[in-house]
């Protein structure tokens, strides 16, 4: 694993818009980042990334088995107790699920070591799946990369794949109502990515923004036009979903929820900590623990704390040596923390490098590499494409 300098392709920004990629920037800063790659080694990706991957989600499945039948589990996971018969029946209806994106901190050389799982609203699939694909093929076709060069990266195909199977199970001529927050242009760009896939499945894929799905006298969800929203793909966290005024609608809706339910066990820190219970000392996990429990003393004087319910590194601290030294501040200091193991991110070039390796169904389908100036990897981190080269 190495990053190799190059040459940003002439007219990139005018073909990213004229496909979509509107926030390549943002902010004024640059999203999108090929000034350089990461290359990887065949073996480094199928024995250090992909096995691991399937491995730890199928650990995470065995996870959410045991932690439906717990309410103790299910309470250290910070799921309300209104909710606890909709994550069960999601899970025991065997509700299908689509993506996930485990975060690896990765060298090269050790193990690759679980930062968190994030499988209910995993952003960056738009430039992992399609964006850095395009960048490979055209940097082959203008004599950029070797003809020999491949790329991790089945995300596409196999998430076709997956929504012609939730078309069979559970749509059938049903539409597939697609959403996300109204002021988010990155995750439009990513659900209408999704819904272009949907589309190419065979599927009805409608847009609607989160903040325009109504609720009927029936307690069913509903378009703009008052029709029934029969299937939901949301990009929009489940903990978010409870606390809404229509969370006690959820259990008696009829609609079919993408994520399902079953997916805010893993969608959250706390499982962090009782995964590793489950498998402690496993070569891909960190030790982590709840802030409250007493093993905490075996993590030492430097670890990283995390709020249970997070999203782009905002409120996690470092801690090393006793003293706090990075923290980014953010809106979740009110959810309960976990204590993680201190292991940082490789640093290649002055660059924190963190490897995002996705699930696709229950399979490893690909990588998108992010890279930041500081060791906790924020929203205003960079996207860096990535080949395979032995």
């Amino acid at each position: 694993m190495k990053r190799v300098t190059a040459i940003p392709r002439a007219g990139w920004k005018k073909t990213a818009e004229s496909l979509g990629f509107h926030f390549h920037t943002i902010d004024g800063a640059a999203y999108w980042d090929e000034s350089a790659y990461y290359q990887f080694s065949l073996k480094q990706i199928e024995r250090d990334i992909e096995s691991p991957t399937e491995e730890l989600h199928q650990m995470c499945l065995e996870l959410v088995a045991k932690a439906i039948q717990s309410e103790q589990m299910l309470t250290q996971l910070r799921i309300p107790r209104q909710q606890w018969d909709l994550v069960r029946d999601s899970w025991q209806r065997k509700d299908q699920h689509l993506y996930g994106r485990m975060d690896f901190a990765y060298d090269g050389h050790s193990a690759a070591k679980l930062y968190e799982y994030n499988a209910d609203t995993p952003t960056s699939l738009y430039e992992s799946a399609f964006f850095q694909w395009l960048w490979l093929e055209q940097m082959i076709s203008r004599g950029k990369l070797p003809v020999a060069a491949d790329q991790f990266n089945i995300i596409q195909e196999m998430l076709i794949e997956t929504l012609v199977c939730l078309k069979k199970r559970h749509l059938k001529e049903q539409p597939l109502y697609l959403a996300s927050c109204r002021d988010s242009a990155e995750d439009f760009g990513t659900v209408e990515y999704f819904r272009d896939c949907a589309v190419q499945a065979g599927i009805d894929a409608r847009f609607i923004h989160i903040e325009d799905i109504g609720l009927s006298d029936g307690c069913q969800f509903t378009d703009l036009d008052s029709n029934s929203i029969p299937a939901l793909f949301k990009l929009y966290p489940w903990e978010s979903m409870f606390e809404e005024e229509y969370g006690n609608s959820l259990t008696s809706s009829e609609t079919l929820f993408v994520e399902p339910a079953w997916k805010s066990i893993l969608s959250n820190k706390a499982m962090l900590p009782l995964l590793w219970k489950e498998h402690k000392g496993h070569p891909n996990l960190l030790p982590s623990y709840f802030e409250d429990d007493s093993e905490c003393s075996e993590l030492g004087s430097s670890y990283v704390k995390k709020p249970v319910f997070s999203r782009e590194g905002a409120n996690i601290s470092v801690y090393q040596h006793g003293q706090k030294t990075e923290f980014v501040d953010g809106p979740y200091s009110d959810c309960g923390y976990i204590l993680q193991a201190y292991h940082p991110v490789p640093v290649f070039r002055g660059n924190h490098t963190l490897v995002g390796s996705w699930v696709i169904g229950d399979r490893s389908a690909g990588i998108g590499i992010r890279e930041d100036s500081s060791v906790i990897t924020k929203d205003s981190s960079r996207f860096l494409p990535h080949i395979i080269l032995d």
